[in-house]
């Protein structure tokens, strides 16, 4: 690896056909997950009801890599989305492939990458009513993901399990598999966990076992954007119904980075790093623009509740949590609020609406000196990926 390493905080793969159910009892393929055929197409059925909130989840064929990017620009040249997302191709093997992969990043210059899921950031809302059924997908699929990727076999490509919250018991432990496996970071969705007991503060005491955890092995939790079961409080319709052609309506798009302030807003709140001084927070696919509005609101809650915050609980995120912006996030506003040292920066690829080639996104750095480039660009990165540091 270089010196000073090009790493891609956000790439992701698409899950094989058996993703989800190669370690998973079929007899438990109805209560949890199993492949349905409707009218000739195939779906996921999750939870005993067919998933129809993916188009094609076996992926194949697939759009092409980023070819939403000009639309998440702001659509210069007006076009629509539907005749952008025409064209389809047979799913590429570097998509499901880990030597594949490694191929690819090589020809993208790019010294290694964090991956991530595409349909497991999905599936956890699908069956919060059954938080034995979250537990049981995703020991099923994180045995899958260490298989087929692994969590980190070496300096190219680092793998994260997905841990839910909905059961601490059964998160401690898959936690410490996860470990024992060589996992250097874990993935979870900006939520409330739904537990027996209903939702939670991912913050509260209760889930402090699996907080102390994390503390102690000093690897960085990564909460990427998912469906975290947001509704639009009747402004729009809820679920996965649209009226352009797949592009939810516009409200809903205004609301996209709700769910990522709030779970951040939870963790310095309910005082979270104060317990657990060495847990790190990535915050990938969720945005930056809300973290000026959410600043100035800690500052004043602060001022009101004398004696709560055992600091500024801006400085508290500024040291615990990192930012991967949306690529097409204004990149300056958000060094300006975090610094240089705090901001990742992601592609991801091979998704329509991320970058076509991930180092198109050096362009938005232009302008920065050559410290905050590196850092922005892998050292960031890197500083993740190795345990408790700050």
């Amino acid at each position: 690896m270089s010196q000073s390493p090009v790493i891609d905080a956000d790439h992701h793969y698409y899950e094989a056909l058996d993703a989800f159910t190669r370690h998973l009892d079929p007899k438990l393929g109805p209560r949890v997950i199993e492949w349905v055929d409707v009218g000739g197409r195939k779906y996921h059925s999750v939870g005993g009801r067919v998933y129809r909130g993916v188009a094609n989840p076996t992926f194949d064929p697939v759009a092409e890599p980023g070819v939403l990017a000009s639309y998440f620009r702001g659509n210069p040249d007006g076009v629509d989305p539907v005749d952008m997302l025409r064209a389809r191709e047979r799913i590429r093997p570097e998509y499901r492939d880990r030597s594949a992969r490694i191929e690819r990043i090589d020809a993208q210059g790019l010294d290694s990458v964090l991956l991530f899921p595409t349909l497991a950031m999905l599936y956890e809302e699908a069956l919060r009513d059954d938080p034995e059924a979250v537990t049981l997908l995703f020991t099923s699929f994180n045995r899958w993901l260490d298989e087929d990727w692994g969590f980190a076999r070496d300096s190219r490509i680092t793998a994260a399990p997905y841990i839910s919250l909905c059961d601490v018991d059964w998160a401690c432990a898959e936690l410490d598999r996860s470990l024992a496996q060589g996992a250097k970071m874990v993935v979870m969705r900006p939520a409330a966990p739904v537990t027996a007991a209903g939702p939670i503060s991912p913050a509260s005491p209760v889930f402090d076992p699996f907080w102390a955890r994390i503390n102690e092995a000093g690897i960085a939790v990564v909460v990427h954007a998912g469906d975290s079961g947001y509704t639009a409080h009747g402004y729009a319709r809820d679920g996965f119904t649209t009226d352009f052609a797949g592009i939810p309506q516009p409200i809903r798009m205004l609301q996209l980075e709700r769910p990522i302030e709030d779970f951040l807003a939870s963790l310095v709140c309910d005082r979270l790093f104060d317990r657990f001084p060495r847990v790190r927070v990535a915050s990938v696919e969720n945005g930056s623009r809300f973290l000026g509005g959410l600043f100035d609101r800690l500052r004043i809650v602060s001022h009101k509740m004398v004696g709560w915050f055992s600091e500024d609980p801006v400085e508290t995120l500024r040291r615990h949590v990192w930012v991967n912006p949306f690529w097409e996030d204004d990149v300056r506003e958000l060094v300006s609020l975090v610094g240089a040292q705090r901001v990742v920066f992601g592609s991801d690829w091979p998704h329509i609406e991320g970058l076509s080639e991930p180092l198109e996104y050096r362009v938005e750095l232009d302008g920065f000196d050559d410290a905050s480039r590196a850092a922005i660009m892998g050292g960031n990165a890197a500083t993740l990926l190795t345990p408790g540091e700050f």
